[in-house]
């Protein structure tokens, strides 16, 4: 099939084609990032995923409505698109390698690598050191998510300790035999969705991808309903990130299906708050593909499980409970352009009320992104400034959050810019 840009004479399938765009100066960046992604077989929703954003802001940035003035996403957009020089997506004569921009995101990146790269060897070298039960493992992890969801500095606090803790995870598995080593494999799932949820937007995708994998398998081996279901949430959110909408949606029911003979047995906290975190990744993972009905339909399953938790109690990998529940009714509400709604249902949430730190700032970020929408700059840059002073780390390192800050100190008006932009430094200096 011939490519639709005008006067290229290109198939957007061929390599020659692909090889051959730099050539074209009259392209926009636009065009190129749109003829490049056609010829890698990429849809706009599993392009724009890759790179934290959203369907609409691509066909805007492909179509010349947008424009891209932004370094590091035109960087993050060739790294989607295999492209290795800038000047293939810019059209520019000077060469730009993108390895010049090779850096680390966040400083507790390397010592995690390490630890995920070298386990599987190193785990069958004798220890000094006892092997840690299966029991104690999984209370290790545990309080890691429960810091996880209580610190400012998530991702620095709980990336000092998984190094370790992914070593001693290996080695208590290879010692444990029979139902010991479920329990271990077990833990170990736990914390690779930890690893997971510690690596998005600060690692190459391979290492990320790596690391929703493992959790993966070893809630495979563990084989028990609840350590299965809570490895399709995982991947469920993997998924969706990535633009996959419909895998992420089929997976979360296959995740909620494996829970179903738990609900008649007066279930735990685990097994509610799993199954309610999988009714809300399937709702934003149909809001995202535009299917308003199916998205509402999992947020009333998700309230209604909800109510099913202890009053005071919630989720402690999900952070899944009542105010979750709301926080991804703004997110549904957003992803259908329901501007209004998404902002009069966060009226109706106190900050205070969410008792993760992450969630918290979730909720004012998006509140900050829904005013921004509704080209409301000064209100968005009250809210994105909420959501940094609750948490810096969990604000700064989403790049489409740096992203906004930036879009609005261009948009405010100028007794409020200074402020605006001294928030995009504040965003911009996270790492």
């Amino acid at each position: 099939m011939k490519c639709p840009l005008p006067g290229t004479g290109m198939s957007c399938g061929s390599r020659a084609g692909v090889e051959q765009l730099s050539k074209v100066p009259a392209l926009t960046t636009g065009e190129r990032i749109r003829l490049l992604r056609e010829a890698k077989g990429l849809t706009r929703p599993v392009l724009s995923g890759l790179v934290g954003r959203k369907s609409d802001w691509l066909k805007n940035i492909e179509n010349g409505r947008r424009r891209l003035n932004s370094l590091p996403m035109l960087v993050r957009l060739a790294r989607a698109l295999d492209v290795k020089d800038l000047s293939e997506l810019t059209g520019d004569d000077t060469p730009a390698s993108i390895s010049a921009w090779d850096i680390e995101v966040h400083h507790a990146v390397p010592a995690i690598r390490d630890a995920m790269r070298d386990v599987s060897f190193l785990s069958t070298i004798p220890t000094i050191e006892p092997p840690i039960p299966p029991e104690d493992l999984q209370q290790r992890v545990h309080r890691l998510w429960l810091l996880w969801h209580s610190s400012p500095q998530q991702r620095t606090d709980v990336g000092t300790a998984l190094p370790a803790l992914i070593r001693q995870a290996h080695a208590s598995i290879r010692a444990h035999h029979g139902v010991e080593r479920r329990r271990a494999q077990a833990a170990t799932g736990d914390l690779y969705r930890l690893v997971q949820r510690l690596l998005a937007h600060i690692c190459e995708p391979e290492l990320h991808a790596l690391a929703v994998e493992r959790g993966r398998a070893m809630s495979e081996n563990a084989d028990t309903p609840l350590s299965l279901a809570l490895a399709a949430w995982s991947s469920s959110v993997s998924l969706c990130a990535s633009g996959h909408f419909d895998d992420a949606a089929r997976l979360a029911d296959a995740g909620a299906e494996l829970l179903a003979p738990l609900l008649d047995q007066k279930p735990g906290v685990e097994v509610v708050g799993t199954l309610g975190s999988l009714y809300l990744e399937a709702a934003a993972a149909h809001g995202l593909a535009g299917r308003e009905g199916d998205a509402f339909r999992y947020l009333d399953a998700a309230e209604l499980t909800a109510k099913r938790l202890p009053r005071g109690t919630w989720h402690r990998q999900s952070g899944f409970e009542q105010t979750n529940v709301e926080i991804f009714g703004i997110i549904v509400n957003g992803c259908l352009h329901r501007t209004g709604e998404a902002i009069a249902h966060a009226g109706k949430l106190a900050p205070s009320s969410v008792p993760s730190v992450v969630r918290r700032s979730r909720l004012l970020l998006e509140v900050a992104q829904a005013h921004a929408n509704r080209r409301e700059p000064a209100d968005a840059v009250r809210y994105l400034t909420s959501a940094t002073d609750v948490s810096t780390e969990a604000v700064g390192l989403i790049p489409w959050a740096r992203e906004l800050a930036v879009e609005l100190a261009d948009a405010v008006p100028g007794t409020q810019r200074q402020e605006a932009t001294k928030l995009a430094a504040r965003l911009k200096a996270v790492h």
